[in-house]
């Protein structure tokens, strides 16, 4: 889906903080009444920096931002993104486009999380009387992680047309777009680029070397973004 989203009618966004959901929420908030971001902590190993990017994601755009806790999704899987006992695959950039891909996507893969993520936040989308759901859901990742796809959007759609009365709508405005289109079009939007956390670890810096480290490293490069992104976040680090 591209820029158009329809009236400006509210939106609750679902912000990671990473690259895709910033642009989309950059997005939102210029072309819908946008109500209050939503970040999810599930015991995630990157969780508190995820949620510190969020949130100064949400302030820079001027929204409301809430972090919802969801402790028994870490007690349901044993992921690499909440096993910190387990290794987080580092890919080489070659391997972002083969078959490696899909092994390295089931290593972090977390049962339901995007269904999970969107139905809570249809719940309360549906009982404060907002519409509309943005995601930031990318087409390069739709290929391994199939609920990041458009036909998952769809079907999530359809779902929403049953369980909730007022048929609460999932927007994705980057869900046709790799991460290197993307990244030309929230620097196009303004979006804030340099707050986002992309890395599957917590640490002071982004690692490098996890797949979401890869791929935002590649979009960056591709898009002639690296030089800009850096300096951008030092002086980000310096206020």
């Amino acid at each position: 889906m591209g820029r158009e989203m329809g009236s400006k009618t509210g939106s609750l966004l679902l912000l990671s903080g990473g690259l895709d959901s910033t642009v989309a929420a950059a997005l939102a908030v210029a072309d819908f009444g946008v109500t209050q971001a939503l970040t999810f902590d599930y015991g995630q190993r990157a969780g508190r920096r995820e949620v510190d990017s969020a949130a100064a994601i949400a302030r820079r755009l001027e929204v409301a931002h809430r972090v919802i806790e969801l402790p028994w999704l870490a007690a349901a899987t044993r992921t690499a993104l909440v096993d910190r006992r387990a290794a987080i695959p580092q890919p080489s950039p070659h391997d972002l486009d083969s078959p490696a891909a899909h092994e390295t996507a089931r290593a972090v893969w977390v049962p339901n999380r995007n269904g999970v993520f969107i139905a809570i936040a249809a719940a309360l989308a549906e009982g404060a009387g907002i519409p509309r759901l943005v995601v930031g859901f990318n087409r390069e990742e739709g290929t391994t992680f199939p609920d990041n796809s458009e036909a998952f959007v769809a079907a999530t759609n359809r779902a929403l047309s049953f369980s909730t009365l007022a048929g609460v709508e999932v927007v994705n405005p980057v869900g046709a777009l790799d991460k290197v289109e993307i990244v030309r079009l929230g620097r196009e939007v303004g979006a804030p680029i340099p707050l986002v956390w992309s890395c599957y670890l917590e640490g002071e810096e982004h690692c490098g070397t996890c797949e979401s480290c890869r791929r935002l490293e590649r979009a960056l490069d591709l898009a002639g973004a690296t030089t800009w992104f850096r300096d951008e976040r030092a002086r980000a680090r310096a206020r």
